[in-house]
C-alpha cells in the first residue's frame, strides 16, 4: 500500500460504506447505470467469446472530443492511465497538486519518481496560482475539478502551465458533472504536453467496470499504448464508452450535471445552517469538503445515524479535520443533515 508516512495514498471512499449505511462517501451517481445503459451492457455479454474490437468506442470518443483517433487511449478507468503515465515517463521534476485524488501520485512514487507536492491553502479557496508551480517542473499534475475540493480552476489559468518539454496531466474524471463542462480541456489538441484524463466512473456508475480514456498527443498516446497489455479494454467497458459518447447520452449527462448543482447548492444552504461547519472556495462538483472541529468523531458518530461520509485526513494538504460529501437527491441530503444536526447541536 502506497503511503508517504502520513497519508494513506491507496485509501478511497468505497472503504467507508457498506452494512447498510447510506452512501455519502463515493462521488458515483445515485441510481446508475441508467436502465439503458445496463441493457446494452448485458447484450454485450453474448459477445464474451470474441476478443475485444476497439476500434468503434475510439472512434467515439474521438468524435465526442473532436479530436483524432490517434490522440485517444481507452484505459480500465483512470486509475490505468495513471500507472501507465507513472511507467512511460521519465520526469526529472514532478509536480503533484494537492490537495487532490491521490492516485497520481501513488503511482508515480510506486514506479520509483520522487513527488514534489504543491499544497493549496484553504484561505485562498484551493485555488491555484500558476506562478507557484516551479518554472522547470517537466511533470505537473492538477485535477480540475479538483476531487476532494470541488473547485473548479480556470481552463485560461492550466492552460498557462502547458509547454514545450512539460507533460501537463489534468485529471478530468469530473468534468461532466460540472454543467456544460466548464473550463475542460479535453478538446484542447493544440496546448503542447497537454494530457487529459476522462473517466466514465461518475456519472454513469461504472466504478465495476473500469473504463476510462487518456487525451494526448499521438506520440504520447503510442508510447502509452505499448505499456499496456492486448486486449486491456473488456467488450462491454468499450459499449459503455461509446455508447456513454453518443448525443443523447451527452445530454443526459447535461441533464444530471445541472440537477446536480441544483441538489449540491442545497446541501450547501443546509451546511451552512450550522455554524462548526465552514466550506473553502465554491465547489463545483458532483462533492462538497466541509471543515469542522472533531471531524473524525462526527464522521464515526454519523456512521451510527446510518450515513457515511468520507475522511479527509488520507489527502495530502488535509488533516483530521476535514469530511468530504457526495452530493446526494434531496431527501437523501435533508436525512442527512438532521442526523448531522441532531450530532452538533
Amino acid at each position: 500500500m502506497s503511503t508517504d508516512g502520513r497519508h494513506d495514498l491507496r485509501h478511497h471512499g468505497d472503504t467507508e460504506v457498506g452494512g447498510g449505511l447510506t452512501d455519502l462517501a463515493v462521488n458515483v451517481r445515485a441510481g446508475t447505470p441508467p436502465p439503458w445503459l445496463r441493457s446494452l451492457l448485458a447484450t454485450a455479454l453474448t459477445g464474451l467469446a470474441a476478443y475485444p474490437d476497439g476500434r468503434a468506442a475510439h472512434a467515439a470518443v474521438a468524435r465526442r472530443h473532436r479530436r483524432p483517433v490517434e490522440e485517444v487511449l481507452l484505459t480500465a478507468g483512470a486509475a490505468e492511465a495513471f500507472v501507465l503515465l507513472a511507467r512511460i515517463l521519465r520526469p526529472r521534476r514532478a509536480v503533484v497538486v494537492h490537495p487532490q485524488f491521490t492516485e497520481p501520485e501513488a503511482a508515480l512514487r510506486d514506479a520509483g519518481h520522487t513527488v514534489e507536492r504543491l499544497i493549496l491553502r484553504p484561505e485562498d479557496g484551493f485555488r491555484l496560482d500558476p506562478a507557484a508551480v516551479p518554472a522547470d517542473a517537466d511533470l505537473v499534475v492538477i485535477g480540475n475539478p479538483t476531487n476532494p475540493t470541488s473547485v473548479l480552476h480556470p481552463a485560461a489559468d492550466l492552460a498557462a502551465l502547458a509547454r514545450p518539454g512539460r507533460v501537463l496531466v489534468v485529471d478530468e474524471a469530473f468534468a461532466d458533472t460540472v454543467p456544460g463542462e466548464a473550463e475542460s480541456l479535453a478538446g484542447r489538441g493544440d496546448l503542447p504536453g497537454l494530457v487529459v484524463l476522462r473517466s466514465l466512473t461518475k456519472t454513469w456508475g461504472l466504478a465495476g467496470l473500469r473504463i476510462g480514456y487518456v487525451l494526448a498527443p499521438p506520440r504520447l498516446i503510442a508510447a502509452l499504448s505499448t505499456a499496456q497489455p492486448l486486449w486491456p479494454v473488456s467488450t462491454p467497458a468499450l459499449v459503455a464508452a461509446e455508447a456513454c459518447s453518443s448525443p443523447a447520452a451527452l445530454a443526459e449527462a447535461e441533464a444530471a450535471a445541472r440537477a446536480t448543482a441544483e441538489d449540491r447548492a442545497y446541501l450547501l444552504s443546509r451546511l451552512g445552517e450550522l455554524p462548526s461547519i465552514l466550506t473553502y472556495g465554491q465547489p463545483a462538483a458532483s462533492f462538497v469538503l466541509i471543515r469542522m472541529p472533531d471531524a473524525t468523531g462526527v464522521r464515526e458518530r454519523l456512521r451510527h445515524t446510518g450515513f457515511a461520509v468520507r475522511r479527509g485526513d488520507t489527502f495530502p494538504g488535509l488533516g483530521p479535520d476535514w469530511l468530504r460529501i457526495a452530493v446526494r437527491g434531496r431527501a437523501t441530503l435533508d436525512a442527512f443533515c438532521e442526523a448531522l444536526t441532531a450530532l452538533l447541536l
